[in-house]
């Protein structure tokens, strides 16, 4: 055991010997003192990184670990700055797999950016500051106090945690979790599962090749393509989904909703206007204040429900979709509100409400319309 805990301590000894010999100059750069420090590292599959500012990782791109570390300090004199920095220094651990890398922190911030050869494992942390990481063969965590994450070229499942700022993801091979407390979060191509949540900010993703749950407190979501179920929640903005191949659920507190494509929906929104199109599956649709507008499309289409409470509903039906029609409105005034161009459905008035029920093309699975102001448009497509 003596020996064990002797051989980590040469070893780590040996990793910072460059750095102590260096003895880097002490120069003035944005109003602080700053020492650069520059080393290079033995190459380890796993990489953890404890830092206390910025970090800029580039992975896959040489033989050795290089970094270069900005070490600054406030001071009166560059005598005093000079006493300071010589308190701190770069630190480097093998344990194992893992190379271990701390940067300065306390009274000093620390600005890194590292060079690395192909790697397993990422783990970086920092307590302030904007991180970057690219060209990760395997998994990446980020988890940082504040500011921008940026990650591209990760081959493994990816996670990024900040307590507010930006999130920029490029092409992440496995999963992807991100979260930031306030913020954008924008999303290229994730071969997974992808789960986004900002407590502020739009997300974005282009292609997921998983199931989806994006959440933002306020902001715009927008999902490109989804290879499986989409869940969307936003406290305040349209929730725009082009095309999924699982079911979309899709809760806005006060925006419109729009899904190009999906194998069903379930859908609640308080205020904002709801558009659906090439529909599969069931939908479960309700808007206290907006429109509707459903198309469907053939396939595998079930028993469904639309409701508004102010405003008008418009399902087109193309002629190969077989349903049965159950059509209600509130508004008693006149016979014209509820709209059809099918033959089969014969509008009347039933007590207080306008009502038309019937089978479309044949007659299939159950669709249920209700309306409590606005009208009902049945259109042949």
């Amino acid at each position: 055991m003596r020996r064990s805990v002797l051989s980590e301590a040469l070893t780590a000894i040996a990793l910072l010997a460059p750095a102590a010999r260096s003895q880097p100059a002490v120069t003035r750069e944005n109003g602080q003192w700053v020492r650069t420090f520059r080393g290079t590292v033995a190459a380890a599959p796993r990489l953890r990184i404890n830092a206390h500012g910025p970090v800029t990782l580039e992975g896959g791109v040489a033989r050795e670990l290089s970094y270069i570390v900005k070490v600054g300090v406030r001071a009166r004199t560059a005598e005093q700055a000079r006493r300071l920095l010589e308190k701190y220094a770069v630190r480097a651990e093998s344990r194992g797999e893992w190379l271990v890398l701390t940067m300065p922190g306390g009274a000093a911030t620390s600005t890194a950016v590292l060079r690395a050869p192909r790697l397993k494992t990422v783990e970086i942390s920092t307590t302030d500051g904007a991180v970057e990481a690219n060209g990760i063969d395997g998994s990446l965590k980020v988890d940082s106090l504040a500011d921008q994450l940026r990650a591209d070229r990760i081959h493994g499942d990816c996670r990024l945690v900040t307590g507010g700022g930006a999130i920029h993801v490029g092409l992440v091979e496995g999963s992807l979790h991100c979260a930031t407390g306030a913020g954008h979060i924008t999303v290229g191509t994730v071969r997974g599962e992808a789960v986004m949540q900002t407590n502020g900010g739009d997300i974005t993703a282009m292609q997921v090749g998983g199931a989806v749950t994006a959440e933002t407190a306020g902001g715009t979501v927008r999902i490109q393509s989804a290879d499986g179920p989409v869940n969307a929640v936003n406290g305040g903005g349209p929730i725009i989904i082009g095309k999924a191949s699982g079911i979309v659920t899709a809760r806005n507190m006060a925006g419109p909703v729009q899904v190009g494509a999906a194998a069903g929906v379930r859908c609640e929104s308080r205020t904002g206007g709801i558009r659906l199109s090439n529909i599969t599956g069931s939908m479960s649709v309700s808007t206290a204040m907006g429109s509707i507008l459903a198309t469907l499309l053939g396939g595998t289409l079930a028993d469904s429900f639309l409701a508004t409470g102010n405003g008008d509903i418009t399902v087109m039906i193309p002629s190969n979709v077989g349903v049965r029609i159950r059509a209600e409105n509130e508004m008693a005034d006149t016979l014209r509100r509820i709209i059809s161009d099918f033959r089969e459905l014969q509008v009347r008035r039933q007590g207080t409400q306008i009502v038309a029920e019937g089978p479309v093309n044949g007659g299939g699975p159950l669709l249920q319309i209700s309306a409590t102001a606005g009208t009902i448009f049945i259109k042949r497509q």
